[in-house]
Order: C-alpha cells, then structure tokens, then sequence
C-alpha cells in the first residue's frame, strides 16, 4: 500500500489545518525547494519537532525514538565513524548479529542507508529521530571519545611544555591544535549536559574542570596543572582578553556553534595563587525559543495573578530573587506576551542575554559611562511604552524607574531579595519615597528555582512529623525521596521548575506601603489578600511528588 503523502496524512489526522498546510507548501516554494516540509512545519510553529516525527513515523510505518531516553550501544556507535554520522545526520544506536539498527531523520533515504552499510558491512535496519536528537548524540557519543584521545594527546605535550620559559604563553605556541581542541570539547560537553557556567579551577598538582548542572556544580575532568596555562591563554585569547596581563580580574565573551546552535559564551578570569581561575557562562542565543508565560511552571493561579498584572497600561512590575533564580527568562516572557507591533519597547541590560526580535535592546557599558541610570534617562527621550531595565542596582536607576511608571510608562525589572514584601522595604530603602513606591508599584514576583525529581527513579516514603509540619499538613503523607539512575546521571534529578510568589498591590497593601509600613504588615496584608508564599508554593510539588522535602529546605527555609 502506497504511502499517503505527510502534508495529508497530517490533515486527515488532524494534527494541523488545510489552511496551515498551504501555508507550509507556499513557504517551502518560496524556499525553492531548499527546506523540508518538516523543517517548515516546525519553523513556521504548527508542529512541535517531536510531534511532527511521531507523525511522520506513523506515516512511514518505522519506529520513532526517543534518543534522550534510550541506553545508545557504544559499541554499535563506533562503527559508523563521526565523519560519515554527521555528514548524513545518523547515529547508530545498537547491534545485534549482522543487523545494525540506525537513528535517522530521512528513512526512506536509501542512498544514505547504502552507504553505511557499504561502510560497516551490516545490514542497516533505519528507526526515525528528530534531528536535534541526533545531533546531540552524535555529539555526546563521539566527543566522550573525542575527550580521551585530547587528553592524550596533551599529556605527550607536557614534557615540552614543562620544559618552556615564558615564551609559552605566546600565541604561535597556544594555537597548537590539542589545547584548541580540549577548549573546544570542554564546552560542547557542558552544553550537551545542559550546564549554565563551566569553572576551570587551578591547584598546585591538577586543575578540575566543573560544571553546574540543575544548580548543582558537578566535576566534569581533571587535567594536569602544566597544561593550565596554555588552556587558559587559548580561552582569553578568543574573547578578546589582554593574555600578557595576568594580574587583574579580565572580562570577555566568543561565539561558538555546537551541534548547530550558535553559544554566547561569557567568560571571567580571576588571578588565583596557582594560576588563573576561569569561570564561563554559556547563554542560548536568540535561536532558543523564547518561553511563554504558560511556560515559567506558575500555578494556576499564580498564572492569573500574573497575567492581570501585565494587563496594567502604566506602572512598575518587579521580579526578584537570588542570582541564577530565572528573573531574566520571566522578564523575558512577560515582554514576549506585552511587546505587540504597535508598541515601542526598550530595554537596558547588563549584559544583553538573548536577542529577541521587534525589541529594542540596550548594553550597558560602565567604562563608556553608559550605566542603566544614564541609559534610563535617554530611553525615557526615546518616546517608549514599556522598559525594561535589566536590574535596579542604586537609587538613581531605581527612582528613575519610578517616576518613568508614575509618568505613564511600563517599567519591568529585578531587584536581588529574598521574598516578594522585603522588595518593597528594599526600595524605600534605596530612597525612593513610600508614597511613589504605593502609587507607582504594580505588583512583586518573587521566585526560586527548584530540581525536579526524576520520574524514572525516585523512590516513595511516607512523610515525618518534623515533614509534615514544614509542608504544614496535618498528617503523614507519600512523598518521593531522589535515587539516582542512568536516565538522570545517577544525580536523582531531572531539571528544574520556578517556584513563585506574587504580590498584586491593590488598595489595602499600597495604603500599608504608603504609610511605610513594615515587611511583616505587607505580608500579612498580601496574604489576607490571596497570595501563596514561596513555602506553600514548593509545599503543593513536594506533595504532588514533583520535588523533594530536600529542596524545599534548600529553597525557603528560614530560622
């Protein structure tokens, strides 16, 4: 039975509309054939990547994996080399006999599916994959080998480079290609472990290489401290640091394209007794998607609050909380949802994190004497609806923003607190009058960042006394304790939420405001007034076996 072609199989499953289907075709004909009708459907947003495979798998009658979720056979990966698994976007997943099951994006390509199999002398048996999966295992598969022989190859380096005088340092001398590699694999490896910074720490005899994942800083390699030196001269000399000077704290940043997604790298060196301590921020680009709201994690009801809170033409909204909490992701989709056409949207950051289309978008630059007050100022000429300042970091650039809200403009920003009533406090006290802060003031979000646990391994317990009440329940309950299995790296943990807490300023705690009344007041009233704090928040996914009592202690315990 013939197959039917997918932009119809599609219809009549009902997985997207005869209008969104000549859509796609337009779009693919305006491509000049360049685009599959996949890539469209997924660029043009009428299908998630995975579900378009699903769909795609049930069209061709082959199996659809799930490349994350699946144990790959090494064995059966070194077979087919990198070369020839990039070249075609395939990776061989396991092996069995003379049979060779391969994971690809194109199944009935059968000149790619001949090649290998000239390649390896197996019979190839295809099974389907989205393409970015494939991409990060070929990545993940090939580089953990890939490390091991830079390694290596380093360690024969070693001699010469313990033998060298300062003339090691000199770039002819960095460019050999060993170090350019381990720079280059020390970041796709952090990345393809969905890690936020790399550090690169130098003791007397090693220097260890973490990396933070889910919050939690986890050892990533070790390497021999005479090759410190040059790994460190190789990193500042692509982001554009001085690598002569060695004795003051240097800034920098570099691109870098792994597994076809473009990095904004961020890097900071510090001088350290043994060397200079590295310490790199990977950023997603404006390649990423941007999250919605619908998807920070809120609660329903938390959701609402916020979305009744962006209606609000004029006013200051405030995100606070710890460093790394995801401020700057829900800023960022408050503008995604608020920033319409027919608004003029600016911003002022430091640093700009992610490009977003149709948004003015500002750098701060402290040494040019561009700081967010001076900014604030000159945006303020620019005829804006709503800014966005990156953070209110003195009282200048707070009461800047303050009297830009008063002066019917929306104002979004972060302040660094510890829960959503102490932000308030903290804002009188960087001199802004109470009575502006009550006029001006919309609403507070305070929010953490929880580690969810891992569904394929946390293990049930019932709650203790002492449990119980920091949950604040009246009776024991089931709840789930970390594991630790090969899904999640043996950590019991598979990502993170947002918790949050949110402060809508209405009549009753504006007059407490005005009247600068204290933090407890403005809690008591905020509470009377419906808002759930950051406890009873982690409390309900403690509860619904979406996080552990360790986190919930880790997160919003207070003496």
């Amino acid at each position: 039975m013939r197959n039917e072609r997918i932009g119809d199989y599609l219809v009549n499953q009902g997985l997207i509309t005869s209008d969104q289907l000549q859509q796609v075709l337009a779009a693919q004909k305006e491509a000049g054939g360049t685009k599959k009708f996949g890539d469209v459907v997924v660029e043009l947003g009428f299908m998630s990547e995975v579900n378009f495979a699903k769909a795609l798998a049930g069209n061709l009658r082959v199996q659809y994996v799930d490349l994350d979720n699946i144990d790959i056979n090494t064995e059966a990966v070194q077979m087919v080399p990198e070369a020839l698994a990039r070249k075609h976007t395939v990776i061989a997943i396991n092996v069995q006999g003379k049979r060779l099951t391969v994971a690809t994006n194109d199944p009935v390509n059968f000149i790619v599916l001949e090649d290998i199999k000239v390649s390896t002398g197996m019979d190839t048996v295809p099974v389907l994959a989205t393409t970015s999966a494939i991409n990060k295992a070929i990545g993940k598969c090939y580089s953990m080998q890939n490390v091991d022989s830079v390694v290596g190859e380093i360690a024969a380096l070693n001699n010469d480079l313990g033998s060298m005088d300062e003339d090691a340092e000199s770039k002819d001398r960095v460019e050999n290609a060993p170090i350019v590699k381990l720079a280059t694999t020390i970041i796709e490896n952090a990345y393809r472990a969905d890690s936020t910074d790399i550090h690169i720490e130098p003791f007397e005899k090693y220097t260890r290489i973490r990396i933070r994942v889910n919050g939690d800083l986890v050892e990533l390699m070790n390497i021999s401290s005479a090759v410190h030196s040059a790994l460190t001269t190789r990193l500042k000399l692509i982001s554009g640091m001085n690598i002569a000077e060695k004795r003051i704290p240097q800034d920098g940043r570099f691109s870098q394209v792994v597994d076809g997604t473009t990095l904004d790298v961020r890097v900071s060196s510090l001088p350290m007794v043994h060397g200079e301590k590295i310490v790199i921020r990977i950023l997603s680009t404006g390649q990423i998607a941007l999250r919605k709201i619908t998807d920070l994690g809120m609660s329903d009801y938390n959701y609402q609050l916020f979305e009744s809170m962006l209606r609000v033409p004029q006013g200051v909204i405030l995100v606070t909380g710890p460093t790394g909490s995801g401020k700057t992701t829900t800023l960022y989709a408050a503008l995604g949802e608020i920033a319409k056409p027919n608004v003029n949207v600016v911003t002022v950051e430091d640093p700009v994190e992610k490009a977003i289309d149709g948004i003015n978008q500002c750098q701060v630059n402290q040494k040019a004497g561009m700081t967010f007050a001076a900014a604030l100022r000159s945006i303020l000429r620019q005829d804006p609806d709503i800014v966005m300042v990156g953070e209110m970091r003195d009282s200048e650039t707070a009461d800047i923003g303050i009297r830009a809200a008063i002066t019917g403009h929306l104002v979004l920003s972060t302040l660094h607190t510890n829960d959503a009533a102490s932000t308030v406090v903290r804002l009188v006290d960087m001199g802004v009058a109470p009575y502006m802060v009550a006029t001006s003031l919309i609403g507070v979000i305070a929010q953490r960042l929880v580690k969810v646990l891992c569904p394929e391994c946390k293990t049930p317990r019932m709650s203790t006394e002492e449990e119980n009440e920091l949950m604040q329940v009246p009776h024991s309950i089931q709840i789930f304790e970390p594991c630790g299995c090969q899904s999640c790296n043996n950590t019991g943990y598979k990502g993170r939420t947002a918790i949050h807490e949110i402060i809508h300023c209405n009549t009753s705690v504006s007059n407490i405001i005005a009247r600068n009344g204290s933090k407890e007041e403005i809690e008591a009233a905020a509470k009377a007034n419906g808002t759930k704090l950051l406890r009873d928040n982690v409390s309900e996914l403690v509860q619904a076996g979406q996080t552990s009592i360790a986190e919930l202690i880790r997160t919003t315990y207070t003496v």
